[in-house]
């Protein structure tokens, strides 16, 4: 039935086939992995890899060399330490000091853990750990040493969390939240950024500006818990602020009842806003990058990210059930996000509009919205003007070419137009003379001319005497 359900599908929709075709054709990976010079251990990582993340394990396989195998890992790593902070089956008592104790984890060769709940997808992971810490072992030192670091401070982090009997109820304040999703997610930018240093595949600088490497880690975090609402809320999660929630609905269960759904769009409005905050400095990391599969690598979660942005925008179908972008929209954003840096730009750019034209007017938050689709655009103006500054120029000298050229034009056609007028005047009082009158006959008849002369002088002879 679902095969059926997609033939349609695609019959009705298909720029969403074209999109697939596209991918699955013409997509060129940089770099390919080859599984056949690989040991069985990593073969295993590379398989754990596929079923916790699809999409990240074809982005991270298409990584260079020298990168593939640390962040593979990496994300592996941060992978079983979610996956035990996930566990709802895992009472506090044993989830708290395994979270901290996770780094330790890493250098026990053959551990594992089979505790977690039969319903946790990513179970497996921790039953075939072992595999993933021998191949830890292999790794160069500069690598390890970031991994173990982000695990030490993850995994407090999220004990932290867990102990926190406030956060079992859910996330209080904007500041709480934010601070959650950095150690679950800024975090991992931070040690992506440390890596990619450290492979000579992003610009030192980065390093200097761990606000970029937050922003994107914020960014990906922050729109999953929009979208994710409805599931969260069904696993009796809440991480949206009550600081936030609370100023449209007095319970927490009210936003997915359909009588407030109106005030739980204008909610689900400040959320976005929140995270629109980030996109700028997203593009402005990117511009940071040297190498074209890391690009890509970073590229892609970020372009999914603002087009998820833009799809739970003013929807209100995140409150009954768990959307996302489809599959021919994701392949589209792939191949955009695959080519360079002002391609992206120009995708962010397009959500951003479309994010400003879904805004309503009567939302409390369409103002601010207006403004932060502004300041994307405006940013990506910085990057890539509209207008070359050599391209203007030369415009310009052309046209003053063109201009002087006009004004001799011009010059011309003013006197032109002033002696006819001149021409037109006389004639036309000349005309009037003649109508009423006027000899102009006599001027070229000599006899006529000298006879009124001595009628003139005749004239003036005469003496009246006097009366």
């Amino acid at each position: 039935m679902g095969g059926l359900g997609d033939v349609l599908y695609y019959m009705f929709h298909p720029n969403q086939l074209r999109s697939i075709v596209q991918w699955k054709v013409w997509h060129e990976p940089v770099y390919k992995r080859d599984p056949s010079k690989e040991p069985p251990t990593l073969q295993s990582c590379f398989k754990l890899l596929n079923l916790t993340s699809r999409s990240f394990s074809a982005v991270i396989q298409e990584l260079q060399p020298e990168m593939l195998i640390p962040i593979a890992l990496f994300y592996l790593v941060l992978r079983g330490l979610d996956t035990i902070e996930d566990d709802m089956t895992l009472p506090i008592e044993k989830k708290e000091p395994m979270l901290r104790e996770f780094s330790k984890y890493l250098k026990i060769n053959g551990w594992t853990f089979t505790e977690s709940g039969p319903n946790e997808k990513d179970r497996d992971l921790l039953v075939h750990f072992d595999d993933v810490i021998v191949e830890l072992g292999k790794i160069d030192k500069k690598y390890y040493d970031v991994i173990e670091d982000i695990a030490i401070k993850m995994g407090n982090g999220m004990a932290d969390y867990a102990m926190n009997a406030e956060f079992q109820s859910g996330v209080r304040t904007v500041t709480e939240y934010e601070e959650y999703c950095h150690y679950v997610a800024g975090l991992v930018g931070e040690g992506l950024t440390r890596i990619f240093v450290q492979g000579n595949t992003a610009n030192p600088a980065l390093l200097d500006r761990m606000e970029l490497s937050e922003a994107m880690g914020q960014f990906l975090q922050k729109t999953n818990i929009i979208r994710d609402v409805h599931e969260d809320f069904e696993d009796k999660r809440r991480f949206w602020p009550h600081e936030i929630w609370s100023k449209y609905v007095t319970k927490w269960e009210d936003m997915f009842d359909p009588k407030y759904r109106t005030q739980a769009l204008h909610c689900s409005s400040e959320m976005v806003l929140n995270a629109l905050k980030h996109a700028d400095e997203c593009l402005f990391y990117m511009a940071g990058i040297k190498e074209q599969s890391v690009f890509n690598f970073v590229a892609i979660p970020q372009s999914m990210a603002i087009a998820t942005l833009e799809l739970v925008f003013q929807n209100p179908k995140i409150f009954d059930s768990h959307i996302k972008i489809t599959k021919g929209d994701a392949c589209h954003l792939m191949m955009q996000s695959t080519q360079n840096l002002r391609v992206v730009c120009d995708v962010f750019k397009t959500y951003a509009r479309r994010i400003a034209k879904k805004n309503d007017p009567r939302d409390p938050h369409f103002l601010e919205i207006s403004v932060a689709c502004g300041k994307i655009e405006q940013f990506i103006e910085t990057l890539f003007p509209s207008q070359d500054p050599r391209k203007l120029q030369a415009i310009q000298e052309a046209q003053g070419q063109e201009g002087v050229q006009s004004d001799t034009w011009d010059a011309l056609l003013l006197v032109g137009a002033v002696l006819f007028v001149l021409f037109f005047v006389s004639g036309l009082m000349l005309g009037l003379a003649w109508f009423f009158g006027a000899r102009f006959d006599i001027i070229f008849d000599k006899e006529a001319a000298s006879s009124l002369k001595d009628a003139a002088k005749a004239t003036a002879t005469l003496v009246h005497e006097e009366l």
